[in-house]
C-alpha cells in the first residue's frame, strides 16, 4: 500500500502542534523548516487538514497553526483520510468475468474472495490507525528520545511558538 508523503508531512506538523495548547500556535514556515520541507508543499498539507477541520490558522503577524480539536480526539486515520482521502486501496474490477474461464456475471452474487481479503485487511489497517491519537504518538516520541533531543525540541518551541490572536466573533 503506497502512501502519499503528505501524510507523513502532516502527521509530524500534527504532533509537533500537539503539545502547544489552546491559543499557541506554529507559523506555516517554522512547521516546514522543522522538518526540512518546502513551504509550499507544507501549505498544501495544512490546508487539507484545515478543510478536514484538524487544524485551524490565524492570519497576521504572529498567525499560524494550531489544532482545532484536542489531541486526544485525532487520530492518524484522520490525518491520512485528510491528506490521502478515503478511496480503497484495492479497487476488484471483477477480473473473475473475464477471460476463457469467465464467471457469469449472474453468478457472482457475492463479492469476490480476494476483494473480500482485501477488504478485511483494510478495515483492519483503518482500525488500527483510529486507535492511534496524537497523545499516543507524543507519549511515544517523548519515551524514545534523548535527554538532549527534548531539550533541543523545547528551545525550538521557545523560539518559534507563537500566542495567537484571539478569535473574533
Amino acid at each position: 500500500m503506497k502512501m502519499n508523503k503528505g501524510v507523513e508531512w502532516a502527521v509530524h506538523a500534527c504532533t509537533l502542534l500537539a503539545p502547544l495548547g489552546q491559543g499557541r500556535g506554529l507559523s506555516l514556515s517554522a512547521l516546514a523548516d522543522y522538518h526540512g520541507v518546502p513551504v509550499p508543499y507544507m501549505a498544501k498539507q495544512m490546508q487539507l487538514l484545515s478543510k478536514a477541520g484538524i487544524v485551524s490558522t490565524s492570519r497576521g503577524q504572529t498567525g499560524g497553526y494550531t489544532l482545532a480539536k484536542a489531541p486526544a480526539e485525532i487520530s492518524l486515520w484522520d490525518i491520512k483520510q485528510a491528506v490521502d482521502g478515503a478511496t480503497p486501496a484495492f479497487r476488484c474490477t471483477e477480473i473473475r468475468q473475464q477471460g476463457p474461464c469467465a464467471v457469469p456475471r449472474k453468478d457472482c452474487k457475492a463479492p469476490c474472495a480476494i476483494a473480500a481479503a482485501f477488504a478485511r485487511a483494510e478495515t483492519a489497517y483503518r482500525d488500527l490507525l483510529c486507535s492511534i491519537s496524537l497523545v499516543d504518538l507524543m507519549a511515544d516520541v517523548s519515551g524514545h528520545a534523548s535527554a538532549q533531543h527534548l531539550a533541543d525540541i523545547v528551545g525550538w518551541y521557545q523560539d518559534n511558538v507563537t500566542v495567537l490572536p484571539a478569535k473574533s466573533g
